[in-house]
């Protein structure tokens, strides 16, 4: 069992309360494949939208490219929602800033100085190289 394993573990049992504040469950479609693939993730909400931040490297997100229809489990409920990638370096730059004014235990691990609770701005144009957001609309149930 690797990391996501357990992660998907918790987050689907009856602990999950440890983590369901600001980490879900999401399943995307691949869009060749028509495969299913489930990724824990970490998010955080603001505007009525749940903003999920992931490296450039990893691959599952491109299946979201022009926008795609996502489940989610979102603290051990399942929901619909639609999801958007966005890229572009300045947009993450300034979505990045708000992420550490949620998140801001996550400036550690991406090696972003926080100056006086605010950061830097060179780590964080450097770190919007290497990330992106996607930005999720939960579905209203009729």
């Amino acid at each position: 069992m690797n990391g996501n394993d357990f992660m998907a573990w918790v987050l689907r049992s009856p602990f999950h309360g440890m983590l369901s504040n600001g980490m879900a469950l999401i399943t995307v479609t691949g869009r060749k494949t028509g495969r299913k693939y489930t990724t824990p993730i970490e998010y955080y909400e603001e505007g009525g939208y749940l903003w999920i931040m992931t490296s450039r490297e990893r691959t599952w997100w491109k299946n979201l490219q022009g926008g795609a229809v996502v489940e989610l489990l979102l603290k051990r409920k399942p929901a619909q929602a639609f999801a958007d990638v966005e890229l572009d370096e300045k947009s993450v730059h300034a979505r990045m800033v708000e992420y550490l004014r949620h998140v801001p235990q996550s400036a550690k691990p991406l090696k972003i100085r926080l100056e006086n609770g605010t950061p830097n701005a060179e780590d964080v144009a450097r770190v919007a190289k290497e990330r992106l957001f996607i930005k999720v609309k939960i579905k209203k149930e009729s």
